[in-house]
């Protein structure tokens, strides 16, 4: 059940850049197209519409195509996290963390006992109870599901050392639009205050052996910045995205030419 996951993990030691969609979209067979060309989803409950239902036939198509799904929860509460892992999401991504408190509350819902204490009810997760058995299946999840908290607001970058330390989860996750708003840069990530903050933020997340990804637009150029700063993995756009963008630039070029 947690192969595609390891796979991930595998790429992302063995130093392959992994890029990754952002989901946002109702219909899963848009996840069945990209997963041909993708390491990984994003499927985004933050910033869009999705439910639970429409998340499960994502996860569906995912598990199909073989890639795994990420999952950005709304926020860090339990009831946020807790359903999304029952219904076998590959990993977890918590956006806007305050602090290393808030951290270890996130590690509290993700893993079992006695690392954490996710309640026991993982239904889809456990492949309806085929699993070998509750005890089998939560010592795979410890160790499978790839737990990830994202580092976009200013007072998680003064708390990073601490968050660092927690043990429990697996990668770090940039959110450069919120960062740079955070700091008193909106919608310049490229200020040289927030570009340091990326640096830091990578370095130090690879130091203390935590993954380190990012999300961001469909910007090839900052994508190759961030992974020359040593990001390991990135979520590069989303499906509307490539569509509208896609769009644009043919209809431009039909629309622009000249016999």
């Amino acid at each position: 059940m947690l192969d595609r996951i390891h796979e991930f993990r595998g790429k992302l030691h063995s130093g392959k850049k992994c890029l990754g969609c952002s989901i946002t979209l109702s219909d899963a067979s848009v996840t069945e197209a990209l997963g041909q060309l993708v390491d990984f989803f994003w499927v985004d409950l933050e910033h869009t519409h999705l439910g639970l239902e429409s998340l499960l036939n994502h996860l569906i198509a995912a598990r199909a195509i073989g890639r795994p799904a990420l999952v950005r929860v709304p926020t860090s509460d339990v009831a946020s996290i807790k359903p999304v892992l029952d219904m076998g999401a590959d990993g977890i991504i918590t956006p806007q963390v305050k602090s290393a408190d808030e951290v270890r509350q996130v590690v509290q819902h993700c893993r079992y006992k006695p690392i954490g204490d996710r309640g026991h009810g993982p239904r889809r997760a456990s492949d309806y109870g085929n699993y070998g058995g509750g005890v089998e299946y939560a010592a795979a999840a410890n160790d499978g599901i790839f737990v990830v908290v994202q580092i976009e607001r200013a007072d998680a970058l003064a708390d990073l050392d601490n968050i660092l330390a927690v043990d429990g989860y697996d990668s770090l996750a940039i959110g450069p639009s919120d960062l740079a708003a955070s700091m008193g840069h909106t919608g310049n990530y490229n200020h040289p205050e927030v570009q340091k903050a990326l640096e830091t933020i990578i370095r130090k997340s690879l130091a203390a052996g935590k993954f380190i990804g990012s999300g961001m637009g469909p910007e090839a150029q900052f994508a190759q910045h961030l992974f020359g700063l040593g990001a390991q993995w990135i979520q590069c756009g989303d499906d509307f995205g490539y569509m509208m963008k896609y769009c644009a630039q043919l209809y431009s070029s039909i629309r622009n030419f000249d016999r």
